[in-house]
C-alpha cells in the first residue's frame, strides 16, 4: 500500500493525541493545586494563599477549556482516519470513552461554574467543596482516558472473535497490566508540568520586582511538589519498563537499541541506531546493564529487534524519545533538588536566589510539559506498526482519505493547536506583567 496516508495519519492522529494529553495534564494538576491553595486560606496567611488561588485557577480554566476542545478532534479523527478501529474495539472503547465524557459532563455542569464563577455567591466552604469536586472529576476523566490508552497497550480481559473485540472480565479490561503505571507517570509528568510552570513564573517575578505573600506560597508550593515528583519519577519508571519488556517487547528492544537476540544485553546511553545494518553507530554503552528492560522468551533469551523484522516501531524516533524522557527527567531532578539545597535555609525564599539561577528557572518553565509529550509520542509511536498491540495493525484500520485531504488537514490542525499555545503562552506572560484585578464581594472588601 502508499505508505503515505498511513504516515500523515499517524502525525495527524499524535498531534492532536499529544495537544489533549499536555493540557489535560495540566488542567489535573492545577485543579489538585488550587484544592490546596484554596484549604490553606482557612489558616495562617489566608491573603498569600487566596492571592495564589486567584492567579492560578484562571490558567485551570484556560487549560481545562483547551483540553475539552481538544477532545473533538480526537474522536474526529478516530472515526475518519481509523473507521475501522471502532468497529472491532467499539465493545471496550465505547464504555470508556462514554465514562470519561459523562465525568466531563458533570464537572463542567455541576461544579466547574461554582469554582469559577460563585465564588462571591456561595459560602467558603461550599466554593471549597466545589473546587474538590472539579480536582476529583479531572482525575475521573483522566482515569477513563488513561485505562483506554494502557489497554491498547496492554489488551485483557477481551478476546477477538469474528474481528471484534468481546469483553469477559471488565475489570481485566480496566484495570490491564500498564493501567497502574501509566497513570503513576501521568501524575508524575502533571504535576511537574504544573509545578515548573509555577517555578518559572515566580522566577520571573522575582527578576522584575520583590515577590509578595501569594508568589512566595506558590513558590514554595510548586518546588516541593517539584522535589517529590522528580524523584518518584525513578521507581515508577522502572516499573513501567518492566511491564513495556513483558507485553511489548519490540518497543523495548527499540527503545534500547537492542538489535540481536540473545546478544549481551548491554544499555546504550547514546547513540544512532541504524536499520539497515542493525546496529548502533557512536555508541556509549554500559555493559550488562540492559537485560532488566528487554523482553525474553520461553527459554529466557532476550528478544531483539530481529525478531520482529517488518514489524518494528521506528527504532531510532522510539530510541530517542525516551532518552529525551530521561534527560528532561533528569534536569527537573537537578534542578528542584539544587533549588531546595539552595534556598532551605532562608525558608524556600526566592527571592534570595542568584539571578543567574533565576533566569535557568525561567528557561525551564515548559520542561514538565515537554516531558507530558515526548512520554506521549513514545508510547504511540513505540506501538506502531499497531493500534491494539499483537492483534490490530493500523494498516488494517485506516481510512481511504486521500493523501491531498490528510495532508491538508495535518496543515490546518497544526496551526490551529500553534495558535491556541501561542494563546495560552501570551496570556500567561500578560497576567505575569499586570497581575489580576482584584474580586469584590457585593458590600465587602477584596477577594
Amino acid at each position: 500500500m502508499d505508505i503515505v496516508p498511513l504516515l500523515l495519519a499517524r502525525i495527524q492522529f499524535t498531534t492532536s493525541l499529544s495537544f489533549l494529553a499536555l493540557f489535560m495534564a495540566l488542567a489535573f494538576a492545577l485543579a489538585w493545586l488550587l484544592l490546596f491553595f484554596k484549604l490553606c486560606t482557612h489558616g495562617p496567611r489566608r491573603a498569600g494563599w487566596t492571592a495564589a488561588y486567584r492567579f492560578w485557577v484562571r490558567f485551570f480554566a484556560l487549560s481545562f477549556v483547551l483540553a475539552l476542545a481538544s477532545g473533538l478532534p480526537v474522536l474526529i479523527q478516530l472515526g475518519s482516519l481509523w473507521p475501522g478501529l471502532m468497529d472491532k474495539i467499539g465493545n471496550i472503547a465505547g464504555p470508556l470513552v462514554g465514562f470519561g465524557v459523562l465525568s466531563v459532563f458533570i464537572l463542567k455542569s455541576c461544579f466547574l461554574g461554582v469554582m469559577l464563577f460563585g465564588q462571591r455567591r456561595v459560602s467558603d466552604g461550599v466554593h471549597t467543596f466545589a473546587v474538590f469536586m472539579v480536582a476529583v472529576g479531572q482525575a475521573a476523566t483522566l482515569f477513563w482516558v488513561l485505562s483506554l490508552q494502557s489497554w491498547v497497550q496492554t489488551p485483557a480481559g477481551a478476546t477477538l472473535i469474528d474481528a471484534r473485540y468481546r469483553v469477559y472480565d471488565w475489570n481485566a479490561v480496566i484495570f490491564n497490566p500498564s493501567l497502574g503505571w501509566n497513570l503513576g507517570l501521568m501524575a508524575l509528568w502533571s504535576a511537574l508540568a504544573a509545578a515548573f510552570l509555577m517555578l518559572g513564573v515566580t522566577a520571573l517575578h522575582a527578576l522584575r520586582r520583590p515577590l509578595d505573600d501569594g508568589e512566595r506560597c506558590t513558590f514554595k508550593t510548586a518546588l516541593v511538589v517539584a522535589v517529590v515528583a522528580s524523584a518518584l519519577q525513578i521507581p515508577v519508571l522502572a516499573g513501567a519498563s518492566r511491564v513495556m519488556a513483558e507485553h511489548q517487547p519490540a518497543k523495548a528492544a527499540a527503545a534500547a537499541g537492542y538489535w540481536h537476540s540473545g546478544a549481551e544485553p548491554s544499555w546504550t546511553l547514546f547513540g544512532w541506531p541504524d536499520h539497515r545494518a542493525e546496529k548502533n553507530r557512536f555508541a556509549w554503552t554500559l555493559d550488562q546493564a540492559g537485560g532488566e528492560w528487554l523482553g525474553r522468551d520461553t527459554h529466557g533469551q532476550y528478544l531483539g529487534l530481529d525478531t520482529y523484522s517488518g514489524m518494528r516501531p521506528p527504532v531510532a524516533l522510539t530510541f530517542w524519545l525516551l532518552r529525551a524522557v530521561l534527560l528532561l527527567g533528569g534536569l527537573m531532578l537537578l534542578m528542584s533538588w539544587a533549588t531546595l539545597i539552595l534556598t532551605a535555609r532562608r525558608g524556600l525564599d526566592p527571592s534570595h536566589l542568584p539571578r543567574w539561577w533565576l533566569r535557568l528557572m525561567v528557561g525551564m518553565v515548559y520542561t514538565g510539559g515537554l516531558a507530558v509529550l515526548a512520554g506521549g509520542v513514545f508510547s504511540l509511536v513505540g506501538m506502531q506498526p499497531y493500534a491494539v498491540n499483537g492483534t490490530i495493525t493500523q494498516t488494517e484500520v485506516l481510512g481511504t482519505t486521500g493523501t491531498a485531504a490528510l495532508a491538508l488537514g495535518l496543515v490546518g490542525y497544526s496551526v490551529l493547536y500553534i495558535v491556541l499555545i501561542a494563546a495560552f503562552n501570551s496570556m500567561l506572560f500578560h497576567a505575569v506583567r499586570y497581575g489580576v484585578v482584584p474580586v469584590r464581594k457585593p458590600g465587602g472588601g477584596a477577594q
